[in-house]
């Protein structure tokens, strides 16, 4: 079992920058794919962006691409998640996930059903 637990959340003005990370811990040397989820209030939860751990293959969400890039720490066993040009539709929970299964997919499309370990979340606030 891999546990994961987010950091980096807080409140933005529009256009402004945050970097979330995700630090794994578990015996595993191959985490398979983490990825980013958000869910805002009153909306399901959507996968943001992916890497696959055993050749960095990167994937997004059409709504973040170009803005939101994902990348990772081997040593540190951690991800992160460097957000620009944020804008008030970027705010929710931001969650972190991982499956040793899983292999991110190029068309940005990823569900929480893919995935079975789970951080506990970090809110992201987008607001003047």
């Amino acid at each position: 079992q891999v546990q994961l637990v987010e950091s980096g959340g807080d409140v933005v003005q529009p256009g402004g920058s945050l970097r979330l990370s995700c630090e794994a811990s578990g015996a595993t040397s191959n985490y398979g794919a983490i990825a980013w989820f958000r869910q805002a209030p009153g909306k399901e939860r959507e996968g943001v962006s992916c890497i696959s751990t055993s050749d960095d293959m990167t994937s997004y969400a059409d709504s973040v691409k170009g803005r939101f890039t994902i990348s990772r720490n081997n040593a540190k066993n951690t991800v992160y998640l460097q957000m620009n040009s944020l804008k008030a539709d970027d705010t929710a929970v931001y969650y972190c996930a991982q499956d040793v299964d899983y292999y991110c997919p190029d068309n940005g499309y990823f569900a929480p059903l893919d995935f079975r370990s789970w951080g506990q979340g970090t809110q992201v606030t987008v607001s003047s």
